[in-house]
């Protein structure tokens, strides 16, 4: 094993096997145009990779302790708390939501199970119909009553739907139904307590926000204001579904605003550093056993893993291969780990776990996207792809 050196002091983890993975991520962060990031890796449960670069501000280094909002990779964080509950008996997955939360029959959604909520067969993926306000967005108990009492889309009985904004809110719901706890107590004890990692946040605590790092640039998708623009692409039949699922009133603001560390959206607003990220995948990498200790069964991760749909997603357009609350790791190699599951965000952090190798990987970074779009860029693919090639070499 070999370490770096930090200004501070606090000592970077470079395994020889993993030195070509360290190099394609300093690569990625040369000049503050490029932000900053950090990206971790466990393989058979050893830290193999933990590493950071770049700035978390234009004045700023990123250090170790540095921390970022990381979109949809959060929902990975708030599927898992949710496996935990299930793992106890609390939560059957072919049980319909409403048997644990009764307003959610409304509008005829007494028949949707947590298996299809957490496939995205929910037909809640319309955010701008369900929380027109940014204001709702912020209220967790009137988000949760608005997605109670919303009616589910037809499209989801011909497939999935991405609900990139709803998503996480649901399953918090759920997960604060079963337990009489609400959903920062339930991050806690189910994942940041259990791991040993203090770094899974949606509501920030005040005395760790100074950690966070600067998201740039401002998300704008055109000339156009973003209302507007949501307003326009909804009317457009092939882009209608994707400004329904992810162009939330007030997004494209609360993105860089301390409000969104206010209230809890396991759908979009997780703050997490890549080791913890990495240390959570360390269980679905290595059959439910982070630390030598059960963390969730051997069945349960089988059944966190399956497939639960191939149809077509009818928001993002493609197959994603929903598994529960996850999807595959999608890198840019010959062979990719076709068994892995993990969940990616907007901007292009992620992280996920592939137990044909049992590695365990995250990329985290302030810079969303690239020079022409805030979406994704290939740095996740670039940087997995070296660490998952890095693992087979090993085995």
């Amino acid at each position: 094993m070999t370490a770096e050196t930090e200004p501070d002091g606090r000592p970077m983890c470079v395994d020889p096997r993993f030195q070509t993975t360290a190099d394609r991520f300093f690569d990625t962060f040369r000049t503050t145009a490029h932000g900053g990031g950090a990206a971790a890796a466990y393989l058979h449960g050893e830290l193999v990779l933990d590493v950071w670069a770049g700035w978390r501000a234009k004045d700023l280094r990123w250090t170790h302790d540095t921390v970022t909002m990381c979109f949809s990779t959060g929902k990975g964080v708030a599927s898992t708390v949710l496996h935990r509950l299930a793992d106890r008996g609390l939560v059957d997955y072919d049980q319909p939501v409403a048997a644990y939360w009764p307003e959610f029959a409304a509008a005829g959604k007494d028949r949707i199970t947590v298996r299809e909520l957490m496939s995205h067969r929910a037909g809640l993926h319309n955010v701008r119909a369900i929380a027109p306000t940014r204001e709702i967005l912020l209220d967790n108990d009137a988000f949760a009553n608005a997605l109670a009492a919303g009616s589910p889309d037809p499209r989801r009985f011909r497939g999935p739907g991405y609900h990139a904004v709803t998503y996480g809110n649901l399953v918090a719901e759920v997960a604060a139904r079963v337990t009489g706890k609400d959903f920062t107590t339930l991050l806690r004890e189910e994942v940041a307590e259990p791991l040993g990692v203090d770094e899974f946040w949606f509501h920030v605590p005040l005395d760790h926000r100074v950690r966070i790092a600067r998201v740039f640039p401002t998300v704008k998708p055109g000339p156009l204001p973003w209302s507007t623009t949501g307003r326009l692409l909804s009317a457009v039949p092939g882009l209608r579904a994707v400004a329904e699922a992810g162009m939330a009133a007030g997004f494209d603001e609360l993105v860089r605003s301390p409000e969104a560390h206010d209230a809890v959206m396991p759908g979009w607003n997780g703050v997490f550093s890549a080791e913890a990220l990495a240390k959570m995948y360390v269980a679905l990498a290595n059959g439910g056993v982070v630390d030598a200790k059960r963390y969730l069964s051997a069945d349960r991760i089988r059944q966190m893993a399956q497939v639960q749909t191939r149809d077509r997603d009818y928001v993002l357009g493609i197959r994603p291969n929903w598994r529960l609350g996850y999807h595959p790791a999608w890198l840019r190699i010959p062979e990719p780990p076709l068994g892995s599951i993990g969940h990616y965000g907007f901007g292009g952090s992620g992280a996920w776990a592939d137990p044909e190798t049992g590695l365990s990987f995250a990329f985290v970074s302030n810079r969303l996207g690239n020079a022409l779009q805030p979406i994704t860029d290939g740095r996740m693919s670039r940087i997995g792809g070296a660490a998952i090639e890095a693992a087979r070499r090993a085995a």
